[in-house]
């Protein structure tokens, strides 16, 4: 039984009437939004800035979602962990392509790997297992982390872990590593030339969360030996759209004039 609470139905109403096009309105824009009269929204913003779901600028009169909205996403997100949403995309995608599939985050300076997929009839096994721990600017998910953070971070953690050789591939001037990173940023993915693994190439791209943030990169590692161009393409491609659809499950909202993200549907199953 559904039991239809007025108040709480428009104060419910209020909260959804923003969005990242429209992050401040004003009362006369929540009252056009909702279709209440302004001296109820005006009563229920109220008691919503009052509890910290609704900030109030004095000097703009406009209102934007709080930081108790946040604290409670926060919460929500915490219970569904980065893994367990980016499982079934990451099954999906080894399977299409038949390549190891690796998800990594950074944490404490480090790369982080937090799962991988493998073909189980693959008599090589290639890269780092689950939770193997390696310099932040390892490979391919070591370098598109770096790539989204801030120059004073990226500065910090080089100075922690200097560039290091892993094979004869590797770049190891600082000038050249930061120009890498600029084109990672501009292009949204990365393209590892077998630079942690000799004859091994890798792709990578960002996952971000509700926050808009990059917390996470997937990779697709590949004998650089057995692709050709047009196969590399695909895989760029396919490894770009599973971390768009991750994103979206995550929580990430693309810009609706970039059209950017695969439609709902084309989301895989959960297991």
């Amino acid at each position: 039984m559904l039991y239809n609470n007025k108040s709480l139905e428009r104060a419910l109403q209020i909260l959804g009437a923003f969005n990242t096009q429209q992050p401040n309105l004003t009362l006369a824009e929540l009252s056009e939004a909702v279709q209440v009269p302004k001296a109820t929204v005006l009563r229920l913003c109220s008691t919503l800035v009052h509890y910290d779901f609704l900030l109030l600028n004095r000097e703009t009169r406009q209102y934007s979602l709080g930081i108790k909205l946040f604290e409670l996403g926060s919460v929500v997100f915490a219970s569904f962990s980065l893994r367990r949403i980016a499982t079934p995309f990451l099954i999906n995608l080894q399977t299409k392509l038949g390549k190891t599939v690796f998800l990594g985050i950074l944490r404490e300076g480090q790369l982080v790997y937090i799962d991988k997929k493998e073909n189980p009839f693959n008599l090589i096994k290639i890269g780092a297992q689950t939770g193997a721990r390696r310099p932040p600017h390892f490979g391919m998910l070591g370098n598109l982390l770096m790539a989204y953070l801030s120059d004073e971070k990226v500065a910090a953690l080089l100075k922690e872990h200097p560039l290091t050789s892993f094979t004869r591939k590797t770049v190891t001037n600082v000038r050249v590593f930061k120009q890498r990173l600029a084109r990672i940023r501009s292009q949204g993915y990365y393209v590892d030339e077998g630079e942690a693994i000799e004859g091994v190439k890798g792709v990578a791209a960002p996952i971000r969360d509700f926050s808009r943030e990059v917390v996470a990169a997937i990779g697709v590692d590949f004998i650089s030996a057995a692709e050709d161009e047009k196969n590399v393409d695909r895989i760029i491609r396919e490894t770009r759209k599973t971390a768009a659809l991750i994103s979206k499950a995550a929580g990430y909202q693309e810009d609706k004039a970039s059209g950017a993200f695969p439609k709902r549907n084309e989301l895989p199953e959960a297991v």
